[in-house]
């Protein structure tokens, strides 16, 4: 369940909740807990706030706000029916906001970015598509109606972040970016095998590529009663996994050149993400494909290492004024 010291009246409450406490918080006071929402949660890289350009922190917090609040609807709620409710009532919200008449505190703080940056409500909304899918499907038939997905689940993220670091991205970048964010997208994929099986009942690798009716009742079973119950089945998951993981590299070489094409304030940002989802791609390979059985994940000191990578760049960006103040 959601936890509510963190998301206080965010997710569980929903369209129940008091609408009038909501119209007593203040933008500042909105933007000040989108804030603490975007430092509580352990992601991959929320060290990624030291890379940002100062004069958007706020503007990413209340983004990050918006998709952590959709995602936790679609994922911690434990009752589908209710989470498509609440996603009907959060794309509801979506509309106000966009109308300049913001309900919840969260799009509150995401109101001064809507205005500043001329936001597009279409990639918001693809999101919560991407969430309520979730609700209905989980299983996938083929690589192109899961690569369909993740251009609703992750591509409008990278499209938002290029427009916050005020590049107006060509079609040839918003396609590299594109492509990084459906290999970030199928990178968790492949990281979280074990537990989107077993916790939310989700098998992302389309039948294209498995008899997905097998593959669950062996792996349900192997997992209840350990491995040695079906010895072949760990080096079957092994090869599933590489043939998933050579698919998902192909997508982050397609996006590849895209930091070098960025600008200064935008290119540190890209770089440290399409860098950190290569890097836990690469640890998939390195525990030798065995997610059927944990979760690789980065330490502090990886993090670390791909930021510092970037960091020459962020000196540069954060001495570059936004496009927004340089016409001021």
């Amino acid at each position: 369940m959601t936890d509510r010291r963190i998301h206080e009246d965010l997710a569980i409450n929903g369209p129940d909740a008091p609408v009038s406490g909501w119209s007593e918080v203040t933008v500042g006071e909105a933007r000040s807990r989108a804030r603490r929402l975007a430092g509580s949660h352990r992601e991959n890289f929320s060290v990624l706030t030291r890379l940002v350009p100062r004069d958007v922190r706020d503007d990413f917090a209340a983004v990050y706000a918006f998709c952590r609040t959709a995602d936790d609807l679609g994922d911690e709620i434990g009752d589908r029916d209710r989470s498509l409710e609440l996603l009907g009532w959060w794309r509801a919200e979506i509309e106000a906001a966009w109308a300049g008449e913001p309900n919840h505190w969260v799009f509150r703080a995401l109101s001064p970015t809507i205005e500043r940056f001329q936001l597009d409500r279409r990639p918001f909304e693809d999101l919560v598509s991407a969430f309520e899918q979730d609700q209905t499907v989980d299983r996938y038939d083929t690589w192109d109606g899961l690569f369909d997905y993740c251009r609703r689940s992750a591509d409008p993220v990278g499209r938002i972040v290029l427009r916050l670091l005020d590049e107006v991205a060509t079609p040839e970048q918003l396609e590299r970016s594109d492509a990084i964010c459906t290999a970030l997208q199928l990178t968790n994929h492949w990281q979280d095998l074990h537990r989107d099986l077993l916790d939310r009942n989700r098998i992302y690798i389309p039948r294209e590529s498995i008899d997905i009716e097998d593959f669950e009742a062996r792996f349900r079973r192997t997992a209840e009663q350990g491995w040695a119950c079906d010895d072949t089945f760990l080096e079957e998951s092994r090869r599933l996994v590489r043939t998933c993981v050579d698919r998902t590299w192909a997508k982050f070489e397609a996006g590849g050149s895209l930091p070098a094409s960025l600008g200064p304030r935008a290119a540190p940002v890209i770089e440290v993400l399409a860098n950190g989802g290569a890097r836990v791609l690469r640890l998939i390979e390195d525990w030798d494909y065995e997610t059927v059985l944990h979760r690789p994940t980065l330490g502090w000191t990886g993090k670390l290492g791909i930021v510092l990578r970037a960091w020459a760049g962020t000196r540069a960006s954060r001495r570059t004024p936004s496009k927004a103040e340089a016409v001021a």
